[in-house]
């Protein structure tokens, strides 16, 4: 049977008129773009709206299937796989101390007070962080625009997150080293920087720098040509404009294609949301954990593995929305856990949303997004270039209406 044959291609049409009708027409998307797939084939994969302002005149070319994007957040899960194929060869376990691994986190303690110009106060951690509670946002690690503590206007104020201009990752890691955290690891979740942590853990074990060793040990075995930290020189007209919603203003432009920073290699490589990529190569890495590590001949990671990964990783089995003590999030809904590097579907109907238990998600900050479904075998990637990921419930659209198409 046929993936077309597997949904009401009727129903899938719905997608476009949506998209074109509600957010392209009134102007509050760019583009967009969305693949859906069931059992590894394509049943539905559509690109609609001007890949750069200046291509909005005159009929200028539109997004296709080389149209490249920044996926941002959708770099955590790659990160997380390269991590779970180093615990593979026996270099490092879920519960190895963060500092065996990185001695510039020897000793971190918990915010108590201070900051903004005056000393912190810190206490003892309840244990050391663990390499689990990277995975999981489980740290006591934050991001600097969370603009919700002490801790994260000390990391904007040392320009910790400026990829380019600033630190490199070692440089990253023994700054984050000299702060308190913002709770004892694991009793908390917080949304932070720690994937980027674990991309400094990926460094140091593999003795490969972050790019290559994605390169290596993941793009080239899934064939992901078209994702990297920068993007060649004779790929960069595939870039997309990309832009950021200001309250009063709308959508503004925030990094243009033609004179992007992603065209520059970056200093600091964020394992948590530096890459770009397309559509069909993120669908390849898609397929790859529907089909529990294996591409073609490719084994990426073990099927058990995966499965472990795949699980709500929580303490006591909770959900973000019943730990977290973020302000931010790319996954909004209540009946979700976490695993090591995704989201998990713990119960469709607390999320009000179609979905199958264990369903397993993420999405980045210019508000793309991919799914995987093991139950009904259904994959999604969605591009788009527009932050943060919180203005528009496209997200939640998509998925109703992917999930009312299944036949």
């Amino acid at each position: 049977m046929s993936a077309a044959r597997k949904f009401d291609t009727n129903r899938l049409a719905r997608i476009d008129r949506l998209i074109k009708e509600r957010y392209l027409d009134s102007g509050l998307l760019p583009h967009a773009q969305v693949l859906v797939a069931r059992d590894g084939a394509v049943a539905h994969f559509s690109s609609q709206g001007p890949a750069r302002a200046s291509d909005t005149l005159g009929g200028g070319k539109p997004i296709d299937e080389g149209s490249l994007f920044r996926i941002a957040s959708m770099t955590k899960p790659v990160t997380s796989i390269a991590f779970m194929q180093l615990l593979e060869l026996g270099l490092v376990a879920l519960d190895t101390p963060v500092h065996a691994v990185l001695p510039e986190f020897k000793g971190l303690e918990v915010y108590a007070g201070g900051g903004g110009g005056v000393r912190f106060m810190t206490r003892p951690c309840e244990r050391p962080m663990q390499m689990v509670d990277l995975l999981r946002h489980t740290s006591g690690l934050t991001y600097g625009f969370q603009n919700r503590s002490n801790i994260d206007l000390a990391m904007r104020e040392g320009k910790f997150e400026n990829w380019h201009g600033n630190l490199d990752l070692d440089q990253f890691v023994a700054a984050l080293g000299k702060l308190p955290l913002e709770f004892s690891p694991g009793t908390a979740w917080n949304y932070s920087v720690s994937t980027d942590v674990l991309g400094a853990v990926v460094q140091r074990l593999s003795g490969k720098t972050l790019d290559r060793y994605f390169a290596d040990h993941i793009f080239a075995p899934l064939g992901m040509v078209d994702t990297f930290f920068a993007v060649p020189e004779n790929k960069i007209d595939r870039l997309t404009d990309c832009y950021t919603f200001i309250p009063g203003k709308g959508r503004v432009m925030y990094d243009r294609g033609a004179e992007s920073a992603w065209s520059r290699m970056p200093r600091q490589l964020s394992g948590g949301g530096g890459l770009v990529s397309t559509a069909l190569d993120y669908h390849r890495f898609c397929l790859m954990l529907l089909n529990g590590g294996l591409y073609g001949d490719a084994r990426i990671i073990g099927r058990k593995t995966l499965e472990l990964m795949t699980m709500n990783h929580l303490p006591g089995g909770a959900t973000i929305a019943s730990m977290s003590k973020s302000l931010f999030s790319e996954e909004a809904y209540d009946g979700v856990g976490f695993g090591l590097g995704f989201a998990v579907n713990l119960c469709p109907a607390r999320s009000m949303l179609p979905g199958s238990v264990g369903e397993f998600n993420w999405g980045g900050m210019f508000s793309t997004y991919f799914f995987v479904d093991p139950v009904e075998r259904v994959t999604m990637v969605f591009m788009t270039q527009l932050s943060p990921s919180s203005t528009y419930a496209v997200r939640r659209e998509l998925k109703t209406l992917i999930y009312a198409a299944l036949d």
